[in-house]
């Protein structure tokens, strides 16, 4: 999964990171790695908190407009900015508009390729068994309550995914 995540990102960095002056061209590749680290971490986080329907929302739902302004996306943002500005010697200002521009961009293909049926690579199913641990978890019925709009019932499929209460 973060191979795949990794090749997204790359597929989006040119002007952010690779093309951008503030980031010194030697490190490029720990850059690109740093938001698809984030991004991952950031996600496998929220399903570790008991978030799980509030990401496969984000994944079946979500408008590429909305997702800039999804307090998820915009803790990644933030997160990857405090570490290029760290790690890499960016403005904290430069390096927020940085992750401004790029994780929107790059969720908003991610959300994409999940709910496109002909790309194995994101597959929503895998992802949240990749981000919770659980290889043996069905997402199918979150999607179901995510659909519907339903919130209940949510307590009991979290306890199955992290072997009881």
């Amino acid at each position: 999964m973060l191979d795949q995540l990794l090749k997204l990102v790359e597929q989006n960095a040119g002007d952010a990171i690779v093309k951008n002056q503030a980031i010194p061209n030697q490190f490029n590749n720990a850059a690109v790695k740093e938001v698809a680290s984030h991004i991952f971490n950031g996600l496998q986080g929220q399903v570790a908190q008991g978030n799980m329907q509030q990401v496969v929302s984000m994944f079946k739902g979500q408008s590429a407009s909305s997702l800039a302004n999804n307090p998820m996306v915009s803790n990644m943002i933030n997160q990857v900015a405090g570490s290029f500005a760290q790690k890499f010697g960016v403005s904290p200002q430069v390096a927020q508009g940085i992750a401004a521009n790029l994780l929107p961009q790059v969720m908003n293909q991610f959300v994409t390729k999940t709910n496109d049926p002909s790309d194995n690579d994101f597959d929503l199913q895998n992802m949240m068994r990749s981000f919770s641990g659980n290889q043996s978890l069905d997402v199918g019925s979150i999607i179901g309550k995510v659909a519907g709009g339903k919130s209940g019932g949510i307590g009991d499929v979290l306890a199955n995914l992290f072997g009881g209460k």
